[in-house]
This record gives C-alpha cells, structure tokens and sequence, in this order.
C-alpha cells in the first residue's frame, strides 16, 4: 500500500516514514525543505535499506496538491506532519502559521473527499488542551483556546476534520502529541533544526556541543517542583510507531468513529531542570544556562494520560527520557564531526 508522508523529512515525519518502510509499506514524500534537508533521505535509506518516492512540493500551492493526487491516485492513506511548529515564533507571526498550517491542509482534504475511501492521520498537539485544570491530561479535556497561534492551527485544524468526515468518506485519527525528542538509534536521522533552534532539546545538545554560549530557561517562578516548566517529553521513535499503529488501524477498518482521538506521550511529566540534570548525566557534561523571565505563550505544566492510545492502540512509550537524551546526544556528536 502507497502511503502518502507530509512533511516528511521533517523530525518526526522521517522517523514515521522509517517504521512506514519497516512494516513493508510503500512511501511517497511531500516537503518543501523549509525547514528541513534532502540529506535526510540518505539517513532513511541507511536504515532501512529503501528509498521511498519524494516529490517537492509547496503545499499551499493547490494545483500542484491536485496534479499530485492525479498522479498518485494509488495512495490508500496520508499521513500529515507539514506544518510550520514554533510557538514562538507563532506569536511573532501568526500569519504565516493560518497559511502554511490551515491552508494546507483544507486542500489536501478536498482532494481525499474525491476518494470512495480516504485515510487520514492527522498530527496535532496538546497544546489544543491550553493549560488543562487537571494532570494528567485525558482526551475528554475540554480544548481550551489556545494560547498561541501555532496551538490555534491546530485546534481549527482538528475542527476541520471532524467538520469534513461527517460529510465524505474521511476517516480519520487525530494524534495529541507532547513533547517528541531524541533521535533514531542509529544516528541516521534526528532533529535537525535550521538555524536557531526552537525546541528545549537540540538547544540543549547544541549548547553542550558549544555551538550556543549557555542556554536560556524561561521562567523559574511557575507553581512546579523546582519553579521551572513541566512536559511531557516522549521519544521520536515510540511516537513514530503510532503513527503506523494507527494507520493500520484505519486500514483495516477497526475504528470505532470517523474521527477518533488520542494522546501520545509518556504519561510522566518531567520540569525544564530535570531534562537539563538527564543530559548532564548522560553525556558527562555541565550545561551553562541562565534563568530569563517567562516565554509568551508558554503554560505551565502538561502531561498525559496515555490510557485510550495504551488500551485502544495497543501502543505504549518504550523509551525512558535518559534514553532519549543519549539518542539526541549521539545524533549532536555524529552530526558535528
């Protein structure tokens, strides 16, 4: 079976595309390399001993999204990670964010409805949840309005789909994922971000690295442990895993609802600190950083419940957040050499 990746060069689409190709599916890209590489296909191929298809395409360009699902009126599912995912920068340019992540989308389910039978896995986030009342967080929380762009993408995203299936042949399933880090065990593929890096965790590798002079935490004043930010951190492998997980699932017909929803994560919350202190264990090394005032669009705390994905899926995080910090270190040290 032709399964369709967006975005799939990207941090975790390369990972899902590698678990794709492992469980024998046949994979076709889409990315526009804007905020990834080409080089990417080459950690693929070593892994897994397969070139999936790739074509370049700017998806917010509509004609090219109907020339490509003329040409590949094969594929039997899609899988969509392109999207621009900075909270951040999100806040500074929100603009950019309804285009690249609303638009997109819209256009890739116009050419699915067209299809007798459509399979759609759809990336979100839990940002869709805001600051949650309780931890750990379940899929019946209520969806809050989030509290950045980039989280608001998603939730009208997700509000997209439900919309869309209820009049087609959409089935689809709504992936809430926390914090993905680490990288493949191999080192062929990891997070590669270009230029500065938005995330908590290729900032950290690099900094011990020495490409940044120290590392910036924002806030030490939230009502947590020891004053700093809690996440969900889960490995990029684990969560590429779902992925097929769930697309089987809709392949073979056993889900329950057009639109079903789970979270993806570990189930433990761990503070800004404590993912510094497992990087220091894991790779020897002291990180400088300082204390700055709180981020803009930051929450507290959020965490899951991962029962549904456990129950329902069959699905479980593997990989402890020490296992992920040596991934990511590894994958640092192997691409600066």
């Amino acid at each position: 079976m032709k399964i369709l990746v967006t975005g799939g060069f990207g941090f975790i689409g390369s990972h899902t595309v590698v678990e794709l190709q492992n469980e024998g599916f046949e994979v076709v890209i889409i990315d526009n390399l804007s905020n990834s590489s080409e080089e990417v296909l080459e950690g693929i191929v070593a892994i897994t001993d397969k070139t999936p298809l790739y074509e370049k395409i700017d998806l917010r360009e509509k004609e090219a999204v109907q020339s490509f699902f003329k040409k590949h009126e094969d594929v039997a599912g899609v899988i969509h990670f392109a999207a621009s995912k900075a909270v951040g920068e999100s806040v500074g340019n929100p603009l950019l964010y309804y285009e690249n992540n609303i638009t997109t989308l819209v256009y890739i389910l116009q050419e699915l409805e067209k299809k007798p039978d459509a399979n759609f896995i759809f990336s979100s986030s839990c940002t869709v949840y805001g600051q949650a009342e309780k931890m750990p967080i379940t899929e019946n929380a209520p969806v809050q309005q989030p509290m950045s762009p980039y989280g608001n993408t998603k939730k009208i995203g997700e509000e997209i789909i439900i919309d869309a299936a209820k009049v087609t042949n959409i089935n689809a399933i709504l992936l809430r994922y926390f914090n993905p880090i680490g990288s493949h065990p191999s080192a062929e593929i990891g997070e590669l971000p270009i230029g500065v890096p938005q995330n908590l965790v290729p900032f950290i590798t690099q900094t011990g690295f020495g490409l940044r002079a120290e590392l910036s935490v924002f806030g030490d004043d939230y009502p947590t442990p020891d004053g700093t930010a809690v996440r969900d951190y889960i490995h990029v492998v684990d969560l590429a895993k779902a992925h097929v997980i769930a697309l089987q699932r809709l392949l073979n017909k056993k889900n329950l609802d057009k639109v079903e929803t789970f979270n993806l994560g570990t189930g433990k919350g761990s503070s800004v600190l404590e993912v510094i202190h497992s990087f220091e264990k894991v790779s020897g090394k002291k990180l400088p950083y300082k204390i700055v005032p709180r981020r803009e669009g930051d929450i507290t705390e959020a965490y899951a419940n991962t029962d549904k994905a456990n129950d329902v899926l069959g699905w479980k995080a593997q990989s402890t957040l020490d296992e992920a910090m040596a991934s990511a270190w590894k994958w640092e040290q192997k691409i600066r050499s």
